[in-house]
């Protein structure tokens, strides 16, 4: 079997994409699928599909893997005197670990800056216990206001400069792990199933929009009219004064899913594969609707059976998100098996509760 794609992802990880802008990172991704499949399309969203046909004759069942790619991002709201630009996010940021972050402003062409608010010197003593919100901080591109105005317009899209690290242990920590590590499960089930036999159509999907309400997941499941569809996520993982049912270990394996807004006899099948396969593994209760692509297809048209599978990575939805690449490749490891499981029998049980 060839190598994992630990490196693809790095790649992946360079590109800037939020949300309704993730044309860069989709062609690097596609890069990467062509390995597999030359059956690649986009949608009118920015879907990036890519298709592996199962064996057989005649309709086959179809299931559609869902792995969004875009990152969270800033919006330039204002063009402050003196050239210092207000921003808002598209996406959900953590406003604490925002100051003194190196920034892309994505203007007319890309423009290195940094984030910067009020030094801690000249705050009153309220506002030194705790940290400046968002509507406090400016980003400084170091240019005369003139040249700013030139670059930069309102709504133009800030992502943030981070390159990413190799850890030890297997470890990963960089911007935009939440959630581009999950496309690398994409690649890393495609890989596996190069050496399994299975006979459903596999719609491979990185999705665009999710962190900004899953939209992109919202018109692919309408658009290819799956028999299932899974969502590949992250997760949080542990980290001290965490509670341990709120968080997952890292290098344990995949965090599968269980809830409303799974279909039981998906994650039923998806535990049986992994004991099966002596695949590690975690369980994640959800109490309602998921905050993932999950939400959205599992109400698509008439509803699609949906199940969840997650990446535990730490520090979310900041520049130094870290997973460890083993549980991708586990997680890659046990889609590839439920997908080579799954025939036509249990796609007409999957009606039946």
């Amino acid at each position: 079997m060839t190598e994992n794609h630990r490196e693809d992802l790095l790649r992946i990880l360079e590109c800037h994409g939020g949300p309704g802008f993730e044309q860069d990172v989709a062609r690097t991704i596609e890069q990467a699928f062509m390995r597999y499949t030359s059956q690649i399309h986009r949608d009118a969203l920015g879907n990036l599909a890519a298709v592996v046909t199962g064996s057989g004759e005649g309709e086959r069942p179809r299931i559609l893997l869902a792995a969004h790619m875009d990152e969270i991002a800033l919006v330039v709201t204002k063009i402050e005197p003196g050239g210092f630009l207000r921003v808002w996010q598209a996406g959900g940021f953590d406003a604490r670990t925002l100051m003194g972050q190196e920034v892309w402003v994505h203007g007319k062409r890309p423009l290195l800056g940094i984030i910067g608010s009020k030094p801690p010197h000249l705050t009153t003593v309220q506002e030194r216990k705790q940290a400046p919100p968002l509507e406090d901080l400016y980003i400084d591109l170091a240019m005369p206001e003139s040249s700013v105005r030139q670059l930069v317009r309102v709504g133009d899209r800030v992502t943030l400069s981070r390159e990413s690290l190799s850890l030890l242990h297997n470890r990963i920590a960089g911007k935009a792990l939440d959630n581009r590590a999950s496309v690398a499960v994409l690649l890393e089930t495609l890989r596996f199933l190069r050496s399994l036999r299975h006979h459903v159509d596999v719609y491979a999907v990185a999705t665009v929009q999710e962190e900004v309400g899953v939209r992109g997941a919202t018109t692919a499941a309408y658009g290819l009219r799956p028999d299932i569809g899974i969502a590949i996520d992250v997760t949080f993982a542990d980290f001290p004064g965490q509670a341990p049912d709120d968080s997952f270990k890292m290098g344990k394996g995949p965090a599968i899913a269980f809830g409303p807004n799974i279909h039981p006899k998906v994650f039923a099948r998806m535990r049986d594969v992994a004991e099966t396969h002596q695949i590690p593994y975690q369980l994640e209760l959800s109490q309602g609707p998921t905050g993932t692509d999950a939400r959205a297809i599992q109400i698509t048209r008439e509803g699609i059976a949906t199940g969840l599978v997650g990446v535990a990575i730490r520090y979310m939805h900041t520049s130094v998100e870290t997973v460890d690449y083993q549980d991708i490749v586990e997680c890659g490891r046990l889609l590839a098996h439920f997908i080579a499981s799954i025939d036509t029998t249990y796609v007409e049980g999957l009606s039946c509760y």
